[in-house]
């Protein structure tokens, strides 16, 4: 389990996060929702050690990680899609995912048959560059380059941005699939609210830094939910 409890953060003098906690269960979708500039990507970067936090913790299998590098992290099963994609656009995809055996052993430098499975169209394009593929492409690529890590942490910030519906559908079955194994948490960042609430095992809703609403999906109440996702 990922664990985030009273995290603060600080850009200079802006009180990014204030007093932060949140959980993220193996087996279990945990979705993360707010408008733009709430905190949702610094909270992220907290997990990911691209910023130190000021205060709390972040504690991920039993071991407190706030303290690690982000290399570490990384090495300790935690994967990441960003948002945007971001994938080598001079590198084919197959280098783009031979990328994701930085992380790991020797013996695991392969990539797992269960990636074309769950991307099919990948396994058609391994020599093409990432910058010749179409932003759905892209974003299946970046999804199965983060799983070619081996992962037990799947964080994944805005998935469905920019995607064309049958992609954000695909997207949402290799999800729960990937959640059903009952070996991975996922953390979905999420700005499309039915996509995470058809996905979610449980969810929080960040305002201004602070997590201001919290629970189980059978907990939810989408009108207080939307209320804090429109400007």
């Amino acid at each position: 389990m990922l664990t985030v409890d009273n995290v603060h953060l600080y850009y200079g003098a802006s009180h990014a996060l204030r007093g932060v906690s949140l959980e993220a269960p193996k087996g279990q979708v945990t979705c993360l929702l707010g408008r733009n500039g709430v905190g949702k990507t610094s909270l992220l970067r907290a997990v990911l050690g691209l910023e130190a936090i000021r205060r709390g913790s972040i504690g991920w299998e039993g071991a407190e990680i706030a303290g690690l590098p982000t290399y570490e992290r990384a090495r300790r099963g935690i994967g990441f899609v960003p948002q945007g994609r971001e994938v080598f656009p001079r590198l084919t995809v197959l280098e783009n995912l031979q990328t994701g055996f930085a992380t790991l052993p020797a013996k695991m430098r392969t990539i797992p048959d269960e990636i074309f499975e769950l991307f099919p169209v990948l396994k058609d394009m391994l020599r093409r560059r990432g910058g010749d593929l179409s932003g759905g492409q892209q974003q299946q690529l970046a999804i199965a380059r983060a799983l070619v890590t081996r992962p037990r942490l799947l964080i994944l910030d805005e998935p469905t941005e920019g995607i064309q519906p049958s992609i954000i559908k695909l997207i949402e079955d290799v999800i729960r699939r990937l959640a059903a194994r009952g070996d991975m948490a996922i953390l979905l960042v999420e700005q499309y609210f039915e996509f995470a609430r058809d996905l979610a095992d449980r969810y929080a809703v960040m305002d201004r830094g602070e997590v201001v609403l919290a629970g189980t999906a059978a907990d939810m109440v989408e009108s207080e939910v939307r209320r804090h996702l429109t400007v």
